[in-house]
């Protein structure tokens, strides 16, 4: 399987600074075309349009023509994995915490 026809995955397109803010943009609003994206960075169009789709073969935005104007809008789906991811851990260092917490209870006792 190349790069090219390979899902990107969900961790690397969030991985960077400048796709979490994208995604953060899109979360507050419905959609934004490119060009009201691109206006909230010292980066050109095209650097957005690459950041973007990363997003989009990820499955974290999904594009639409309004005539010669593109459209995003964040899909929260995929984000769904991340969340899983974290409340597993969180939960597993939450027990740890608790147990480490409760030994050193009972040795100053």
């Amino acid at each position: 399987m190349t790069n090219t026809n390979k899902k990107r995955d969900v961790y690397v397109a969030v991985a960077d600074p400048t796709r979490r803010e994208l995604i953060r943009l899109l979360a507050v609003v419905e959609e934004l075309p490119l060009h009201e994206l691109t206006s909230q960075f010292e980066m050109g169009r095209t650097a957005v349009s690459k950041h973007l789709a990363i997003l989009k073969d990820a499955h974290l935005v999904t594009v639409r023509k309004v005539g010669r104007e593109t459209r995003y809008r964040l899909n929260t789906i995929p984000l769904e994995e991340i969340q899983d991811w974290v409340a597993f851990y969180s939960k597993f260092w939450s027990t740890n915490i608790l147990r480490l917490s409760q030994q050193l209870e009972g040795e100053e006792q």
